[in-house]
């Protein structure tokens, strides 16, 4: 009797393909992985498909259109588990800097037919929408964090994935802080780990790539940028509106220092 193998699904909404892409740089991993479960669909693999149920699907993007809203509800009908990768599907991605003004005044100014436009009122995550049972931060999302889920779900246990922040990898590297040493402006004290203190191992502040850490004071490193380095509220706002500019932590914060707040 054949074994069936787990099936997975990779599926794509608003977003840049990043996360899709670092999942293809698993290379020979990927390779691997196929060897244990059924990539049932993944169109920036392969354009064979296999319909549902999926055991796994990945989800990429944010949900910008009604369209994007029906589709998210019917892949979340068909997945057993499904899992929200890059910061696009877990805070809104860059475009969710859509949801700080009126969508039909920005409209108007980009396109020359925006009454053609179908778009939601805000960029959102995908578990604005639907229940979501792992969310993988990044933008990127790691390529890494991504394989240790898929192998805990077939091993039956819970990935195990960092909720830390940032200065606990700039630790454990033995990096000099560079808002203390340097001055330079940093998110890592409210940023959630991942990247292997990418940034600040080039002298650089974190920008937040990996979304707020599980227990973030951001007003209070705020309060730090403002009053010991000197930032605006402009700046400071710029720093919190990125990648990660529609999760709540950074955007409550933000909209603090917009100019008809103060």
């Amino acid at each position: 009797m054949a074994i069936t193998r787990p099936a997975l699904a990779v599926w794509k909404f608003a977003s840049c393909d990043g996360c899709q892409l670092q999942v293809l740089s698993l290379e020979e991993q990927l390779l691997t992985l196929a060897e244990v479960v059924d990539v049932a669909y993944f169109l920036e693999a392969s354009s064979a498909t296999a319909r549902g149920p999926y055991d796994v699907s990945l989800v990429e993007g944010s949900i910008t259109t009604p369209e994007d809203e029906e589709r998210i509800h019917e892949i979340r009908a068909a997945s057993r588990t499904l899992i929200a990768i890059g910061a696009c599907a877990t805070a809104g991605g860059i475009q969710a800097l859509r949801n700080f003004a009126a969508v039909d005044e920005l409209a108007e100014a980009v396109y020359p037919h925006p009454e053609q436009l179908a778009v939601l009122e805000e960029s959102t995550p995908v578990s604005a929408h639907v229940e979501v049972e792992y969310e993988l931060q990044g933008c990127p999302v790691d390529r890494h964090q991504v394989l240790e889920a898929l192998s805990a779900l077939l091993q039956g246990r819970r990935p195990n994935i960092p909720s830390h922040s940032v200065c606990v990898e700039c630790k454990r590297r033995g990096l000099v802080c560079v808002m203390v040493a340097h001055g330079e402006p940093c998110l890592g004290p409210v940023t959630n780990a991942g990247c292997g203190a990418l940034c600040p191992s080039f002298h650089r502040g974190c920008y937040g790539c990996f979304g707020p850490a599980e227990t973030t004071n951001t007003g209070s490193l705020v309060a730090w940028l403002r009053h010991e380095q000197g930032l605006g509220p402009a700046e400071v706002v710029r720093w919190l509106r990125t990648y990660n500019a529609g999760a709540r932590r950074f955007a409550e914060e933000s909209r603090r220092h917009e100019p008809s707040q103060r």
